[in-house]
């Protein structure tokens, strides 16, 4: 179970708007590539929107997206509506500055005036209080100490709001720790989550994204993550220990006629033991 495998129902690929232009490793850009091969902010932003609704009665404004990149999720939340705001927060100046200028920089003047990109560690960044803050693409992961991710998960719980929900997402299931590559072929190029490799004793993981083009060409080890495959009762847990209230998983429901997921996730208190899984989190104050 790849990433990629996780997020095939979130993740819808995008085809190349450039006219004529043959895609290459020499002329693609990996933030474009990583953007249309795994995330899906609209779906991701429907889902946060309509949970924090139906949990609170009322509508989310206020949004911060740690570990923001490019700001994606961030530039989506601020077109939804006059009344939203975000703050965008990563520690790497040149991924937000490629949002800057391929996100940031399409949106309405008003628009840009509701959201702030900050560079800064998400453990000790100070912002508003906030409605809603999100980690999403298992990028917390990134903190292997369980005192650590305790840390941030604090973090997150001193910057919400007194009716605030964090939300974070987790992949799993028993191919999610073995040595393996899953290739996914889309109009341009053909995507690769590669985990390269797993120790079970700490937990540990390194993966990599490569990307492939129809002229041969590739770009190996586009991104590296070195993480911790943290599971969903430690995860659960740690956030307990943090402070948050309530806990849910909210797991996605299957298609049989397509035999993929059907994009919607449900609250669960069980859940299937596949092989490949992917589930959102909402921790409530």
């Amino acid at each position: 179970m790849g990433k990629k495998g996780a997020n095939s129902v979130r993740g819808k690929n995008k085809t190349n708007k450039r006219k004529n232009v043959v895609l290459s490793a020499d002329n693609a850009d990996p933030h474009v590539l990583y953007e249309n091969s795994v995330q899906a902010v609209e779906s991701e932003i429907d889902f946060i929107d309509k949970t924090y609704e139906d949990l609170r009665g009322r509508r989310a404004n206020f949004l911060r997206e740690d570990f923001c990149g490019t700001a994606n999720t961030s530039c989506e939340w601020v077109r939804r509506r006059e009344e939203n705001y975000a703050i965008g927060v990563d520690l790497d100046e040149a991924v937000i500055e490629s949002g800057r200028k391929r996100h940031v920089a399409k949106l309405t003047d008003h628009q840009r005036e509701r959201l702030a990109l900050i560079k800064s560690d998400v453990v000790t960044v100070q912002t508003p209080p906030q409605d809603v803050v999100v980690a999403m693409n298992f990028s917390y992961w990134i903190f292997k100490e369980r005192s650590r991710l305790r840390e941030y998960f604090g973090s997150v719980r001193r910057s919400l709001t007194r009716d605030g929900i964090f939300f974070l997402d987790c992949y799993g299931g028993y191919d999610a720790c073995r040595v393996m590559k899953e290739h996914t072929k889309y109009d341009d190029y053909t995507y690769t989550w590669d985990q390269a490799a797993y120790n079970p004793v700490t937990g540990e993981i390194l993966c990599h994204i490569h990307f492939k083009f129809k002229d041969g060409s590739r770009l190996k080890k586009a991104f590296s993550y070195d993480w911790r495959l943290w599971t969903l009762p430690e995860i659960r847990e740690i956030l307990h220990e943090a402070g948050f209230n309530k806990v849910v998983v909210y797991w996605q429901g299957w298609d049989e006629d397509e035999e993929e997921g059907d994009g919607e996730f449900l609250p669960v208190g069980d859940a299937d033991a596949d092989a490949g899984w992917i589930s959102y989190i909402g921790a409530e104050c």
